[in-house]
């Protein structure tokens, strides 16, 4: 199977427009025409996991965090020395380091590396919605930076059929797509009624004659389509419709609710005290140790989440005045701020935060490339080890 239909692939679970601007996903490095018979999913892309996916022969790498973060200068088979502090380039103090021959290596042995990172923070059913559900938050909405994303659009189809070809039409356009309402499929609504149509000259009418009056009992039948979705369901219904030229109207619906973003807020379906929170998030994620600021032995009723280090979303979810916050890591002054107002926060650890996804993600891709190999990196961990001493 070749890359770029992998790709098209992931970007249906995982849009890319939802990642940040500041980010780097996507391709990053291989050719989109090479084939592929396995794939390895990783929280990062380290020289432990480059070793593995040879070892195993994989193609392709699908990373979280991006193997490239900012501009490359070189690309050595060697790591970039280290300067002393005063003539350090800025490079050497950001996630870049090292990248150059972890690049070189890769492109060298012919692996492909493609990566997710925020935008399988803010799609649904992401990293986040899966904290959510951890901790049990109903209705859960994103904390904060927004992006802008056209494709969240949807649209109303209306078609009118013959009565005895509805089964087929609606069949048909939802098997591409439409009909989606939150947690429901195959939605719509269906009004009997009588369309006329007179055929003219050069027609090929299903129904009547040319040059004759035809009234037929029809069914109005409408349903929701996602705007990326819209021109296969357009195609879908033509395709299954009996008429030459189906009437149909497409509407644009109001979308001012449906935003896309970073961390998730919300009330919790049941109240829950931190210990009982605490032991959940163990069994799901796996975590050895966490970082607790704040009240431990209080009742939570509200709680936001945030994978791994989410900047100034804790001043949103400071100002939201909710119990708990559930995050990978803190800086000492946020967590300075989160103490003082009286929120109690859970840090797990960056990666130990998102890792967990990558099962549910590794099942949903095998659902759409049931041609490849896919396997979970097992090399891939958290870089802190957690001792007592």
């Amino acid at each position: 199977m070749k890359i770029k239909d992998i790709t098209a692939a992931i970007q249906k679970l995982v849009p890319l427009e939802l990642a940040q601007d500041w980010d780097n996903v996507g391709l990053l490095i291989g050719d989109p025409q090479a084939n592929v018979k396995n794939i390895l999913l990783t929280i990062d892309v380290t020289k432990e996991v480059i070793a593995e996916a040879k070892k195993l022969k994989t193609n392709l790498i699908i990373s979280y965090h991006p193997v490239i973060w900012d501009g490359l200068k070189k690309i050595t088979a060697e790591p970039p020395v280290k300067l002393g502090l005063a003539s350090a380039p800025v490079a050497e103090a950001t996630p870049a380091t090292g990248a150059g021959a972890k690049v070189y290596e890769l492109i060298r042995c012919g692996v492909a590396v493609f990566s997710i990172h925020t935008a399988l923070d803010s799609v649904i059913g992401g990293i986040n919605d899966g904290l959510v559900e951890i901790i049990g938050i109903c209705n859960a909405k994103p904390i904060g930076d927004y992006v802008n994303y056209p494709a969240s659009d949807r649209y109303k189809l209306v078609v009118f059929v013959p009565i005895d070809s509805v089964a087929k039409v609606s069949d048909a356009v939802f098997a591409a797509g439409a009909g989606w309402i939150g947690n429901y499929r195959n939605c719509s609504f269906q009004a009997e009624g009588t369309g006329t149509f007179l055929p003219l000259e050069g027609a090929r009418p299903a129904v009547g004659k040319r040059g004759q009056l035809e009234k037929v009992s029809e069914t109005r039948f409408e349903t929701i389509v996602p705007a990326d979705k819209l021109d296969e369901v357009i195609a879908a219904m033509k395709k299954a419709h009996p008429y030459e030229t189906p009437a149909f109207d497409v509407f644009k619906l109001y979308n001012g609710q449906n935003k896309f973003g970073l961390g998730r807020i919300g009330k919790l379906a049941k109240p829950l005290s931190v210990k009982q929170i605490i032991s959940r998030i163990k069994k799901s994620t796996g975590a050895k140790a966490i970082g607790l600021v704040g009240n431990e032995n209080r009742l939570v009723k509200t709680a936001a989440v945030c994978a791994g280090s989410c900047g100034k979303i804790i001043n949103s979810v400071i100002a939201a005045n909710v119990d708990l916050y559930l995050t990978g890591e803190l800086k000492h002054h946020q967590a300075l701020a989160a103490q003082e107002a009286n929120l109690t926060c859970i840090c797990l650890s960056h990666s130990v935060s998102e890792r967990f996804i990558l099962k549910k993600f590794a099942k949903q891709l095998q659902e759409q490339l049931k041609q490849v190999t896919i396997k979970i990196s097992k090399m891939d961990a958290d870089p802190f080890t957690w001792k007592t001493i």
